[in-house]
């Protein structure tokens, strides 16, 4: 007879074993950070909310291009009359001022940002020769948009990143707002970037498929960013990563016993990859996503078990070769 333990049942024992984690030391490294790389950060919510008038707003839409077209969605007015308008108007609202007058509070010294981003930028380019820093870009959207990112502009809403208990919050989940403050921000771009150079096989379409490709951008932005708690990386609080590792033969059981690593079902898959507050298909105890973490672990594994480069890692599409190659165990409690 299958022996069932609750994760709720579990997570009682968690503080009496060791936890197993990856235990990763932390130093950057030198020769990497000696690379002449630099971040210029361009204060855009500054600019904006200091023009006098809608004029001025029409200067800033057409020395910033780019920005207009990609961020502000541009081309979606009448002109760019109509768009300089419309943020003028908004600027002048008291709400987005008291929003304003917050981000400028809490983001008053972005130069510990600025920091991050150039070591992280720096390790990508040691990696990929071929990245090119891109131009990075502040804003106060009033919760229209988090981050746009792409090959050649970065633009964060930094009004997204403010302390969870700010009276000003997105109007998003609960559990996913809490993912959004700046110790979250560098790593959620270096998550975005690592789809670059994550290549994947269209033809699979499976559960496994999916776990890998997250596994792999995980563990793309704990090689890019080694300093960083796993924590800011899969977005788990640490009760919730020391609960997973503590339960980890019992969540692979799940997976393996319900024979769900080939399962090409959408629903199913989200069960275990989407968005939600916990993966309710294990235990409502159980954090959501959990299908992403086993994917980073079995990842982890393929790499110190076969000694590929990040590049190489990165390069390999198949997603079940990654899997057999690893030699992924779960860890296990006696």
């Amino acid at each position: 007879m299958r022996r069932i333990i609750s994760f709720s049942f579990l997570v009682a024992l968690v503080f009496s074993f060791s936890c197993g984690k990856k235990e990763v030391t932390c130093a950057l490294d030198e020769d990497i950070l000696d690379q002449t790389l630099e971040v210029e950060l361009v204060r855009l919510e500054k600019e904006f909310f200091e023009a006098k008038s809608m004029e001025e707003v029409k200067f800033l839409l057409e020395k910033y291009p780019d920005f207009a077209k990609d961020y502000l969605e541009q081309d979606l007015y009448p002109s760019v009359d109509s768009l300089a308008n419309t943020i003028f108007l908004a600027n002048q609202d008291s709400a987005m001022q008291v929003l304003y007058d917050s981000v400028m509070v809490e983001f008053g010294d972005i130069s510990a940002l600025q920091t991050e981003l150039e070591n992280s930028f720096k390790y990508i380019k040691h990696y990929f020769p071929d990245f090119k820093t891109p131009k990075v870009y502040t804003f106060v959207s009033g919760f229209n948009s988090d981050l746009l990112i792409n090959e050649n502009m970065i633009v964060i809403g930094l009004d997204y990143f403010l302390p969870k208990d700010h009276e000003f919050q997105p109007d998003i989940p609960r559990y996913m707002a809490d993912r959004y403050e700046r110790e979250y921000l560098v790593p959620m771009i270096v998550l975005a970037i690592s789809s670059r150079y994550n290549q994947t096989n269209p033809a699979e379409t499976n559960l496994l498929s999916e776990m890998i490709y997250y596994g792999k951008a995980y563990h793309f932005v704990k090689a890019i960013m080694p300093c960083t708690s796993d924590q800011y990386i899969i977005g788990y609080t640490p009760e919730e990563i020391d609960e997973c590792w503590a339960n980890e033969e019992y969540i692979w059981s799940h997976f393996v016993e319900n024979e769900l690593l080939f399962e090409t079902n959408p629903f199913e898959i989200r069960k275990y990859i989407g968005e939600a507050p916990f993966t309710d298909a294990i235990s409502t105890k159980a954090p959501g996503r959990l299908g992403r973490w086993m994917g980073w672990n079995i990842v982890d594994d393929y790499q110190i078990n076969q000694d590929v480069s990040l590049p190489d890692l990165m390069m390999e599409s198949n997603a079940e070769q990654i899997f057999r190659q690893s030699g992924y165990r779960p860890r296990r409690i006696e």
